[in-house]
């Protein structure tokens, strides 16, 4: 088949996508330059590689349910958020919505958008390809879906296959005892992980048009524990098992000042990585010696 045609629908799709994405009031560098690449002019986009260190942040989201009460966009409309906000600390580009992941436990349910595994890999690996061919060196992911965490570790493992010119970053910030504990003193639930307390909180923090509280009760968003007599094993069908309305916690206990403590830190943290990768050499200069030894792994030192 034609790549061209191969690709030509879902290109069509993530163009659709911006332009049906929430309007931003835009984000400036001190040099006046947006943050967003699909606001940049070609001269200015030569600029801004050079201002952010040659990096780009892609924040990846999905299209799914989100209980009865959350937008099926929930995931990206939030990670861009974080993004723009670490933006504001440390100058980076912001890579346009991107809306193609792993979502097949959610079929079932209205909405859901999910592309097929050699899609899902080919279409970031191209998309990766064209930031690298445009300049860009260091290319930030950052997940606002839980279904994505295998595939996105893998996809960063599947960059050593072949040689690059640049890296792939995953954003994968390390568990704070302190900030953990703030965020907790401010929730009122046990049970959360999808549209619950703390994503309910976090959209009522920037959007809060998009969170319908009056809805939360309609459906359940308890675990209905239906594979516990399973031992030691791992199966796909796990979320479904527990959670068939695509639903867990409650977002009736949703507030704004949980969800700007969770922006707020999830920005600072971003932005910190922002700084450390701009400052990183080691990553492409390992990278380069591990493509050097592999094409002659009998040369490699023993």
């Amino acid at each position: 088949m034609n790549i061209t045609k191969r690709f030509l629908p879902v290109i069509c799709v993530l163009l659709l996508f911006s332009a049906m994405s929430m309007p931003q009031e835009p984000v400036k560098a001190q040099a006046g330059l947006s943050v967003h690449y699909e606001e940049l002019t070609a001269p200015e986009f030569v600029q801004a590689v050079v201002q952010s260190g040659g990096t780009c942040v892609l924040p990846i989201g999905i299209l799914e349910k989100h209980g009865p009460h959350l937008p099926l966009g929930t995931d990206l409309i939030d990670c861009r958020e974080v993004a723009m906000r670490a933006a504001k600390q440390e100058y980076t580009i912001i890579f346009p919505a991107y809306y193609v992941g792993q979502i097949f436990e959610a079929k079932h349910q209205p909405g859901t958008i999910a592309y097929s595994t050699r899609m899902m890999l080919d279409l970031l690996q191209e998309t990766c390809d064209e930031l690298g061919r445009n300049g860009i060196t260091k290319i930030i992911l950052v997940n606002g879906h839980g279904g994505n965490e295998h595939f996105l570790r893998f996809f960063c493992q599947s960059q050593l296959a072949s040689k690059k010119d640049y890296a792939v970053y995953l954003f994968d910030p390390a568990e704070d005892d302190s900030r953990e504990a703030a965020i907790n003193k401010l929730r009122k639930t046990t049970i959360d992980g999808h549209a619950g307390e703390e994503e309910t909180s976090v959209m009522l923090a920037h959007h809060p048009d998009l969170a319908h509280l009056d809805r939360t009760g309609q459906q359940s968003g308890e675990d209905q524990k239906r594979l516990t007599r399973l031992k030691h094993a791992y199966t796909g069908i796990w979320w479904y098992a527990g959670q068939p309305n695509h639903y867990r916690g409650d977002g009736r206990f949703g507030n704004k000042e949980l969800g700007e403590m969770v922006l707020n830190s999830e920005a600072g943290l971003l932005a910190e990585m922002i700084r450390s990768v701009k400052e990183d050499t080691v990553t492409l200069e390992l990278q380069k010696q591990f493509f050097d030894d592999s094409a002659k792994p009998l040369k490699t030192k023993q």
